[in-house]
């Protein structure tokens, strides 16, 4: 099984959680965050569907730890994608959250703030620099102090390019765009020179876009949504320009990845976001377009690419805090998460792992050529996404985002109307 960069968006996408301040206010909460002690007893860990492909791995990193450190027990507990969050926050409100959690940054806010998450900068602060400093951040919550995850496997995905296209409308197709600025430029030429037949891209802006382009999405104190400023609004301004002129898919819309997967398959689009499992589909489908694939980094005009991010939390709750949160630090080690990433079609979010000649090293084939473009982008990336940034809210930015496009809203009313939205949703989060 590999877990390509859509795939891995998908499960682990923001859902909202049902509230949780019954559990607690915020803080540690009576919680331990003293790891000091002896490292014993039993805990349990769970994982979120990983056991049908990976079942003999965990049982060997669980006997690893478990022979490191005589007198503890593992119990390992893996749940279903189908309802993960809604087991969790069932669980939390119960009193029956394991001591070791796998999650995403979006499912360990509001168990953050119901202090239910330990606080690893101070339960585990020595282990902060085995990590890059962007996963390590991914977990931190806007308006709290603190570190609720470890940060376990990271992914990201390249763009690919169509050369031949990109030469046609006299583009070097050996300089593909970079940052917005250069994509916008392009992206127009090659809409004027295909008399608009070929759009660059399929895809209306996301909110991870505004982040690349160096939009502030949230203010500090973490209490509201901000994207509505003048950056945010030059960037939809741009994408409806794009829009007007057809160098953004008329049917954007309304795309999913296997739409607008298919227009770059035709040639209708001349850059979209993939895989290596992507590239061995051009071989496969369509031979002309594999000989004339490009690899880029995604496009950002802040220097540093989105990474979707998973993360290993300790139950600040738990009765084994120092084996809970070794046990947490042995599974997100170097170590397992290289061995891991040998496995499944993921990256390691420890500081230097990126550097393995199994990341650095060509070999001839697709996966490789596209697994080092992208660990390259990864040493300095970013979780663009808020955390707090649910489904609910993704939906309200695109309503608002396809008005703009279509001229219904101008593109500051329609980022206010998302931006009102959003703080709503955000204010029922508690």
């Amino acid at each position: 099984m590999r877990i390509s960069r859509r795939a891995f968006a998908a499960a682990a996408a923001a859902v909202v959680l049902m509230p949780l301040s019954a559990c607690g206010s915020g803080g540690d909460d009576g919680g331990s965050t003293d790891a000091s002690g002896k490292v014993e007893g039993d805990i349990t860990f769970q994982t979120w569907n990983l056991r049908a492909n990976f079942k003999s791995y965990f049982e060997g990193v669980i006997s690893g730890f478990e022979k490191q450190y005589p007198g503890t027990h593992v119990k390992w507990i893996d749940q279903p994608a189908e309802g993960y969050a809604d087991k969790i926050s069932a669980d939390a409100a119960g009193g029956t959250l394991p001591d070791v959690v796998n999650v995403s940054p979006d499912l360990v806010a509001p168990l953050a703030k119901a202090g239910l998450a330990m606080d690893l900068d101070k339960a585990a602060s020595k282990y902060k620099s085995e990590y890059l400093p962007g996963a390590w951040a991914s977990h931190q919550i806007p308006g709290m102090t603190g570190t609720y995850a470890f940060p376990w496997y990271l992914n990201t995905g390249p763009l690919f390019y169509n050369k031949s296209l990109f030469k046609q409308a006299g583009l070097d197709a050996d300089q593909p765009p970079k940052t917005y600025d250069e994509l916008f430029a392009q992206a127009l030429q090659l809409a004027k020179k295909t008399d608009g037949k070929v759009a660059t891209l399929a895809n209306v802006p996301t909110v991870e876009d505004f982040g690349r382009y160096g939009v502030e999405l949230m203010n500090k104190a973490g209490t509201a949504f901000a994207f509505n400023d003048a950056k945010g609004i030059e960037l939809l301004t741009k994408y409806k320009e794009l829009y007007d002129a057809k160098a953004l898919d008329p049917q954007a819309l309304t795309a999913t990845p296997e739409s607008s997967g298919k227009k770059f398959l035709t040639g209708a689009v001349a850059m979209n976001p993939g895989s290596a499992l992507d590239l061995d589909n051009f071989k496969k489908q369509a031979p002309s377009l594999y000989k004339n694939i490009g690899i880029t980094d995604q496009i950002t005009s802040t220097g540093h690419v989105n990474m979707y991010v998973m993360g290993v939390m300790v139950n600040s709750k738990t009765k084994h805090t120092p084996a809970a949160v070794a046990f947490a630090h042995y599974v997100t080690d170097a170590q397992q998460q290289m061995s891991f990433a040998k496995k499944v079609a993921i990256f390691p979010s420890t500081a230097g792992s990126l550097d393995d000649p199994y990341f650095t090293k060509e070999d001839g084939t697709d996966e490789t050529r596209v697994r080092i473009a992208a660990a390259k982008s990864l040493k300095n990336a970013v979780n663009y996404t808020p955390v707090l940034f649910s489904e609910q809210m993704k939906t309200a930015l695109r309503n608002e985002v396809a008005k703009a496009l279509q001229g219904k809203e101008s593109p500051e009313t329609a980022l206010d109307n998302a931006v009102k939205q959003c703080n709503t949703l955000l204010q029922q989060q508690g």
